[in-house]
């Protein structure tokens, strides 16, 4: 069973999930791969103490605050592959980005492998079912584009912004898979 509930936020309506006491997704209304490999009947329940916990976490959040992400307990679905890139993506610090590529020279240095697809790594942010918590936001490519939300572009320019991040020398491609 996934428990379910809603909350607003400055980015839109969320979709919050738990399944088995941990948060397995959060879902900014119309993103890409909206509800993730979730495929266990749903019900709502906002009484549920980790959804109104991460709620609080996102209240606190967007005033301002920089909650630390092991404060809620995460249990994203997805292959070793996957559940490697996003612990990687709890690593980047508020306020600051990365690029998918350097992401994946941390991977190939974890595995010993001499390298390691910066395409991959951008799939595997693509699909992170914990939006915002999981800041696959902070992610960009080497030459400053902003490309690669399933959020949207508009709403990853918003949140690096709230966290105080320089946007001057970034840039929204002319086209991409999630614009």
């Amino acid at each position: 069973m996934v428990y379910t509930a809603t909350c607003n936020s400055p980015v839109g309506k969320l979709l919050l999930a738990e399944q088995d006491g941990a948060l397995a997704g959060l879902w900014i209304g119309g993103q890409k791969y909206f509800l993730g490999s979730l495929r266990d009947e749903m019900e709502e329940k906002p009484e549920s103490a980790l959804l109104r916990q991460t709620a609080n976490w996102l209240d606190r959040y967007f005033s301002g605050e920089k909650p630390a992400i092991s404060e809620l307990k995460l249990a994203p679905a997805g292959s070793a592959f996957r559940r490697e890139v996003w612990r990687i993506l709890c690593e980047i610090p508020y306020g600051e980005i990365t690029t998918y590529g350097k992401i994946a020279e941390k991977l190939a240095k974890n595995r010993g492998l001499p390298r390691m697809s910066a395409q991959a790594v951008g799939v595997a942010v693509g699909h992170n079912p914990i939006s915002i918590i999981i800041p696959c936001h902070r992610v960009i490519s080497a030459n400053g584009s902003l490309t690669g939300y399933a959020g949207g572009i508009e709403k990853k320019l918003q949140l690096l912004t709230h966290e105080g991040v320089n946007t001057d020398k970034l840039f929204v491609p002319k086209k991409g898979t999630a614009l």
